[in-house]
């Protein structure tokens, strides 16, 4: 049995990545990583048995699974109120939430039918397609309390294409791949109080009801996103080469004066 705080440790997939205009988190996300468990360092998750856990309140099946999962912790990036997180890559990969290995696999977008999964703790409940990518901002406080914050609603198309996100404290948000209906990448501000960023997945037993049903998610996505930075350049742009460009165009504008 592992706690939160040493799967958030051993989990975190964000590796930062420097260059001359910016900098940016690549981060995988799990199947298995269950945005209910964001910032939940006062729970152990239990092993997996091939049963549902009396007391743990993440459902599972009451049957093995042939993947024999546990739930996991989403993986985490450090914010604060008002920074602005920007899409730089869109999201990629599949999950599968269904019994055994291999398709149908759902993208980062998820399922056209839309899920709505309970809250759970200080965590809102969500309203949006079956099995996207989704965030959630925290403070430095455990998420243990409720009422939980109102839900955000994303089970329209045009409650999704959005540029710009606001989201409060404990609210789960749609990331899907990160752009919008005109390929624009989408941002998120962080609200007032916000020290974390988890990224996750949502999930529950038809995709409805109480949170559940990661045992048998196959599958990651992935996704790069900068923190008050701009996009950093494409690979195999080099810093010598900015560098010289940047001369190039200080003697272009020397010549202009002359």
């Amino acid at each position: 049995m592992k706690t939160i705080a040493a799967l958030s440790s051993l989990v975190v997939a964000a590796t930062l990545s420097g260059s001359v205009l910016g900098a940016s988190y690549d981060i995988s996300i799990r199947g298995t990583d269950a945005i209910w468990l964001a910032g939940r360092t006062d729970l152990v998750i239990p092993a997996y048995t091939g049963t549902d856990v009396p007391g743990w309140p993440i459902d599972r099946h009451d049957f093995g699974t042939p993947e024999r999962l546990a739930e996991t912790a989403p993986p985490v990036i450090s914010v604060t109120g008002g920074d602005v997180v920007k899409v730089f890559d869109p999201a990629v990969g599949g999950v599968s939430f269904f019994n055994g290995f291999g398709a149908p696999l759902y993208g980062p977008e998820g399922n056209a039918p839309t899920s709505s999964i309970l809250s759970l703790g200080g965590i809102s409940a969500y309203l949006g397609t079956q099995g996207a990518l989704v965030g959630v901002f925290l403070d430095n406080t455990i998420p243990d309390a409720a009422p939980a914050p109102v839900a955000l609603d994303f089970q329209s198309a045009a409650s999704r294409d959005f540029t710009s996100l606001s989201p409060g404290l404990g609210q789960i948000f749609f990331i899907g791949d990160g752009e919008n209906s005109a390929n624009i990448l989408q941002e998120f501000i962080a609200p007032t109080g916000a020290t974390r960023l988890f990224l996750g997945v949502p999930d529950g037993f038809g995709f409805l009801g109480a949170p559940g049903a990661y045992d048998d998610n196959d599958g990651s996505y992935r996704i790069r996103v900068g923190v008050n930075q701009n996009p950093v350049p494409e690979a195999g742009t080099s810093v010598a080469s900015l560098l010289m460009a940047s001369l190039a165009g200080g003697a272009w504008l020397r010549r202009r004066k002359a």
